[in-house]
């Protein structure tokens, strides 16, 4: 069962991840990449030994980069070992997607194989999944395209948890390698462009023929490239685009020709766009397809002169990362997610919970609301009234006043359930029982809220409901609304089982940390629960 930490890791993960991928791009030439892919393993994927070995014109692989050991680097980097041992090497162990796995048991026949290896002697594992310093794993590295052209395969070791990757962490190191896939095609088509360029500048004499290389490579680019007018009236329009680019959009040349990437954008990323220089300027935005639809890509800008003297363009490259931002959201999802129910987890739920309450004090003198435009302060040296004290923009959360009658105060009611009789259906019909119980019971609070309220599963049968706008009289209405639903029985497996639920309704007020109102709640249901007790025990 996933402990209460672990989405926390999985976050704290995920941002390593995020940026370490980025940075693949960041490199300036095929050497810094290959060594950002081995350092992107270190630090973002918490292994302590990372190899990058690159397929060379020959076939056999040499080992192009190391991270994690100085002497082992010193050791093997520049070895070269063979593609018939490499394949070898492919082809054994366990596949965990494009991933090879290859426990010691195995790989002890690798030993005296030609490819470069570094390992260290260790005692035998303690338990099933713990990792062995002969255990190898693999993730090799594919070109884009239907052939799957090897370019080289990441050797990694010692997980920094001493034990084998889950499912989660075989998918993060496996969508790495596809990035940093990416990243060294590209690496090397910025260098042969990079080179054209500069036989363009140098080459006056060659002149037709560096125009055909370039405009070869323009062309026949995997990836996406469009030249587009710098200064005039017609500043930024796209004067020419590769066929890579017209697919991706699925947009004809002769209609590219009519818009520049402001026209193509989408409109939440128009500033991401203007803000994004000519020179070496690089952004993330989505860009429109034909059919109105939207795909994420990654705009690299550099600008080229058409002769020495001539006017200067815009060269964009454009590349797809579509897949990799929806693994990204798939990462977040479960990161921040129940696996069971698909509710926001306990995390999530304190995250949204502390984004609505600030640290600001329970009570702060009337004076300090005299701004006309009530909680519009700032930070400034005689700003007038309240000047040089605790406030900010963010309006403050209130609780209606305690009591049975309503003030009409209007607030973040924070309703907490537990369900009743849940553990005798656990103990009676087993854990699959239980767990269709909580995947309904959850359906049924997700369909009686509103489209902006808040149902996460806080653990085991506790739910908690987050509903803003809610006066002491709808909070209540809330709770009653929510308990009937989910009172009705509910068939698993052709047998119908009951659960009742018990609610306790708390308010999320400024001044109060996360704990403090979940408590509250949490405390209100109790009382709540052990008042029915008693109702039931007079009433039998």
């Amino acid at each position: 069962m996933e402990t209460e930490s672990e989405p926390y890791v999985r976050l704290a993960t995920l941002r390593q991840l995020h940026q370490v991928v980025a940075d693949l791009n960041t490199a300036r030439s095929l050497a810094d990449t290959l060594q950002t892919v081995a350092d992107g393993i270190v630090a973002g994927l918490n292994y302590e030994l990372a190899c990058v070995n690159l397929v060379r014109p020959d076939g056999d692989l040499v080992v192009a980069a190391f991270a994690g050991s100085p002497a082992a680097e010193a050791l093997i980097t520049g070895r070269v070992g063979s593609r018939e041992s490499w394949e070898r090497r492919l082809s054994m162990g366990v596949a965990w997607g494009d991933l090879r796995f290859i426990p010691h048991t195995e790989g002890w026949v690798l030993i005296e194989d030609d490819v470069p290896q570094w390992h260290t002697e260790g005692p035998a594992p303690r338990f099933e999944d713990e990792w062995h310093p002969h255990d190898r794993l693999y993730a090799p590295m594919y070109a884009s395209g239907s052939k799957r052209e090897l370019l080289g395969v990441i050797s990694v070791d010692r997980p920094r948890n001493g034990r084998h990757p889950g499912p989660w962490g075989q998918e993060a190191l496996q969508m790495y390698a596809s990035q940093s896939a990416i990243a060294i095609s590209n690496a090397r088509l910025r260098a042969n462009m990079q080179r054209a360029l500069v036989r363009l500048e140098r080459e006056q004499q060659a002149l037709r023929a560096s125009e055909e290389s370039f405009r070869q490579a323009f062309e026949y680019a995997p990836s996406g490239m469009a030249i587009a007018e710098m200064g005039g009236d017609q500043h930024g329009r796209l004067l020419r685009t590769n066929d890579a680019l017209c697919r991706l959009l699925s947009r004809p040349a002769s209609v590219m020709r009519r818009y520049s990437f402001a026209d193509l954008v989408h409109p939440e990323d128009i500033g991401t766009l203007l803000r994004t220089s000519a020179e070496g300027g690089r952004a993330e935005l989505r860009l429109g397809r034909r059919d109105g639809t939207y795909v994420w890509v990654s705009l690299r800008n550099s600008v080229v002169a058409d002769t020495a003297d001539g006017p200067r363009f815009l060269l964009t490259h454009v590349e797809d990362i579509e897949e990799r931002k929806r693994h990204e959201l798939q990462l977040a999802h479960r990161a921040s997610h129940d696996a069971l129910t698909g509710l926001p987890n306990s995390a999530e739920l304190r995250s949204r919970l502390s984004a609505r309450i600030c640290e600001r004090p329970h009570a702060i003198p009337e004076t300090d609301y005299d701004a006309p435009y009530g909680h519009d302060h700032n930070f400034g040296f005689g700003a007038g009234p309240g000047a040089g004290g605790p406030y900010d923009h963010h309006v403050h959360s209130v609780a209606p006043a305690a009591g049975e009658v309503d003030d009409g105060t209007k607030g973040l009611a924070v309703l907490f359930c537990d369900l009743d009789g849940f553990k005798s259906i656990n103990d009676r019909f087993g854990h699959h029982t239980g767990d269709a119980v909580l995947i309904e019971v959850a359906r049924r609070l997700t369909t009686g809220v509103r489209d902006g309220d808040t149902v996460a599963r806080l653990g085991g049968d506790e739910f908690v409901v987050l509903a803003d706008g809610l006066g002491a009289a709808d909070a209540a209405d809330l709770a009653v609304r929510l308990r009937n639903a989910i009172i009705p029985p509910i068939r698993v497996d052709g047998r119908a089982v009951r659960v009742g639920a018990s609610f306790g309704i708390g308010w999320a007020e400024c001044g109060m940390t996360v704990e403090e109102v979940l408590n509250s709640a949490d405390q209100r249901m109790y009382i709540e629960k052990r008042s029915r007790a008693k109702i039931h025990r007079r009433a039998g």
